[in-house]
């Protein structure tokens, strides 16, 4: 790594590092500070020193019980794909950035040669690289490199915590554009979690004239009310008394009741979007579905919607800080893991590699 060389702050080249600290799972409730080489980026990769890393379910998922569905923890993983920094080196081949720009790093790189890659769904490319899914390691550490057509420049506008939950927000974003949110309509969203909030918040950039959401959580209910939303706690009373005729259900919770309850809120020839994941094979109330005319989808992932999500959180329509309820150092990322649930009312956790756990 003689020649690969870093910008500094006040524009200087400086040698890169040739170790660096991770924070690595070994086993369920296993994770240890180890020292790693830093990666060296290929001809089309930027290396980048990472500034957040937001904690995604499916990080505590992996943490709590080594696996998710069929992907199973089988040797050392780094976890953590929301993830934003600063490019300190490139491949000879890269044009897209340089060093010294701050990204958003969309953690997924497909094969580009398979049938969903040619047809544009790269998201359900089988043979996707997705950062922190087993055997591929994550962002939980102080430097990852990346293929430059996945590491998308951010304006100064946005902190290094929004640049990481554009990987939560592209989510969203995507699930918004599956369920074909246009001005005029209401939308109901079930689960104010991390990605509910998002989900609620893009419905109303795009002109939804009502979103209502649902939880169990008062605090997360408070969040979406302050956010746009009406708000319905589930163990008090039914959605369908609020919002019997919904255009749109965005199903966030991946609860099999809330998933039934919610379908029976939308009015006919409406659309379901299954975002959240829980119960592998949920009970659908079939025969609303087939009397009501409804379109029912799944989301994956999200493709071609980070240059959006990034324009969409620059321009303040979405709010991303406001959601981070707890910031952790690098040594600090099993209690990062452990946050929600030691804290009912936690959000979003974020992972600092340099240590800043303030601001």
């Amino acid at each position: 790594m003689t020649d690969v060389r870093t910008a500094g702050p006040d524009g200087r080249r400086e040698p890169l590092p040739q170790t660096q600290r991770a924070a690595v799972l070994h086993a369920p409730g296993d994770v240890r500070l180890e020292e790693r080489p830093v990666p060296v980026p290929g001809p089309r990769e930027a290396l980048v020193r990472v500034a957040a890393v937001g904690v995604c379910g499916s990080d505590v998922h992996y943490y709590e019980h080594g696996r998710i569905a069929d992907f199973v923890v089988t040797s050392p993983l780094v976890l953590g794909h929301e993830a934003s920094g600063t490019v300190v080196a490139t491949g000879s081949e890269v044009t897209r950035v340089r060093p010294g720009d701050r990204v958003a790093l969309e953690p997924g790189v497909p094969c580009g040669h398979c049938g969903q890659c040619r047809t544009g769904r790269y998201n359900l490319c089988p043979d996707v690289r997705f950062f922190a899914t087993p055997p591929i390691d994550g962002a939980f550490a102080e430097y990852v490199v990346l293929d430059e057509a996945f590491t998308h420049p951010v304006p100064d506008t946005l902190s290094d915590d929004a640049a990481a939950l554009i990987e939560p927000l592209s989510v969203a974003v995507w699930a918004n554009r599956k369920a074909r949110v246009e001005p005029g309509m209401s939308v109901l969203v079930s689960g104010a979690g991390p990605i509910g909030l998002l989900c609620l918040q893009v419905a109303r950039a795009r002109g939804a004239a009502r979103v209502v959401a649902t939880d169990i959580s008062e605090h997360r209910l408070a969040v979406a009310h302050r956010l746009g939303a009406e708000t319905v706690n589930v163990r008090e009373r039914e959605p369908s008394s609020v919002i019997p005729d919904a255009d749109v259900l965005l199903e966030c919770s991946g609860s099999a009741e809330a998933i039934a309850s919610g379908i029976r809120c939308v009015a006919p020839a409406g659309t379901v979007v299954l975002v959240g994941m829980g119960e592998p094979t949920p009970p659908l109330p079939v025969d609303v579905i087939q009397q009501r005319e409804l379109w029912v989808t799944g989301t994956f992932r999200y493709a071609h919607v980070y240059p959006a999500a990034i324009e969409l959180a620059a321009s303040g329509s979405i709010e991303l800080d406001g959601l981070v309820t707890a910031r952790f150092g690098l040594a600090e990322a099993e209690q990062a893991l452990l946050a929600s649930r030691r804290d009912p009312a936690a959000l979003k956790a974020i992972v600092r590699p340099d240590g800043r756990t303030m601001g």
